[in-house]
């Protein structure tokens, strides 16, 4: 059986931090790390990633919302597949100096009552433009057009907690949409919900963020029989493709408990850093590092030795680059390969 682990933020973007490493002990994942064969590429989005390992074909965005609308309104669009959708996600701004910033669903909560309500009043104003936003899930919006528009959109996730003056749509049709987002803002700016999300101190729903658009792909495949994952869109692409899916177990000696010796491959998604670099939340990521050394770096570096694992493969993406490493049972014999502070990967890759 082979194992492919992707870790999202497995090393901490800001390479001038060199800090967060120290006194950070993790030697099962060092050593897997250091006996490895080390490649380096310049995918810097999780949903790019796995967009790739599903080879699902980039339009002019990575069709994200095509794809997770299938399992949001699953029957519900039956000629889906005919149309462009776009993601329409509600998010926090705020202005910081001179900066726009932007917070997702990572530091607020909303009802699928309030994300009805809200999304009720936006169309009222965009029925001149005949778009129709659908709040499916009270985190996941989307736009279903007929037409696609000559746009290019950032991810959510690139979007997080930076800067947005520079990740507005762009595109031949980036003017209509920069007005579109005005008028949602206007809007939202004095809606009663957030006048009652204020008095309860809770973020106000101020912005849409439109991404991920595209047409839902006519082909994807998977190299893997089953996807372990509590992240949706993992999960939409496991249902694209047709394969397994399963909610991610707490341990790695509870997932090998789960599953037959074979010779499938297996997809683990650990996402538990991505939201502490993110936010930049630095303790958290450490302590987070931690408990993925004890609960899954430890067990599967002792299965890999005990041959229970044929291969381990370690993917990860942060702001500026994927890491990719791969070890087998042999490999761990590299007496040569001494092993290195995570530090040098971040830096050195």
């Amino acid at each position: 059986m082979n194992l492919h682990l992707f870790i999202p933020a497995l090393f901490w973007s800001d390479n001038t931090f060199p800090e967060i490493y120290q006194d950070l002990s993790t030697p099962a994942l060092a050593t897997l790390l250091a006996k490895s064969r080390a490649t380096k590429s310049f995918v810097n989005d999780m949903n790019a990633w796995l967009c790739k390992a599903f080879s699902v074909e980039k339009q002019r965005d990575w069709p994200v919302a095509s794809i997770m609308q299938r399992m949001d309104s699953p029957g519900q669009y039956t000629n889906s597949s005919q149309d462009y959708w776009l993601r329409a996600d509600p998010v926090h701004l705020r202005i910081e100096q001179n900066h726009i910033m932007l917070a997702d669903r990572f530091m607020f909560q909303i009802t699928q009552e309030e994300a009805r309500k809200f999304s009720e009043a936006i169309n009222q104003i965009l029925a001149q433009d005949n778009i129709t936003v659908l709040p499916l899930n009270p985190y996941r919006w989307y736009i279903r057009l007929s037409c696609p528009p000559e746009l290019h959109t950032q991810t959510l996730s690139a979007a997080t907690c930076n800067n947005i003056n520079y990740l507005m749509p762009a595109g031949k049709d980036a003017g209509i949409w920069h007005k579109i987002i005005n008028e949602i803002q206007m809007l939202l700016h004095d809606h009663p919900l957030n006048q009652e999300r204020a008095v309860r101190d809770e973020l106000a729903i101020n912005s849409l963020w439109f991404w991920g658009g595209g047409f839902l792909p006519q082909s994807a495949s998977s190299p893997y029989s089953t996807v372990w994952s509590n992240d949706d869109f993992a999960r939409a692409l496991a249902l694209l493709c047709g394969i397994n899916h399963r909610k991610l177990p707490d341990t790695a000696e509870s997932w090998l408990q789960q599953i037959n010796s074979s010779t499938e491959s297996q997809l683990i998604v650990l996402d538990d850093l991505l939201n502490n670099e993110k936010y930049n939340d630095a303790y958290q990521w450490r302590e987070n590092l931690k408990k993925l050394e004890k609960d899954w770096f430890l067990p599967l570096y002792t299965a890999l030795k005990n041959n229970r694992i044929h291969s381990v493969r370690i993917s990860s993406v942060n702001e500026k680059f994927s890491h990719d490493f791969f070890v087998k049972p042999s490999s761990l014999w590299k007496f040569w390969s001494t092993i290195k502070p995570l530090s040098f990967y971040a830096d050195k890759l």
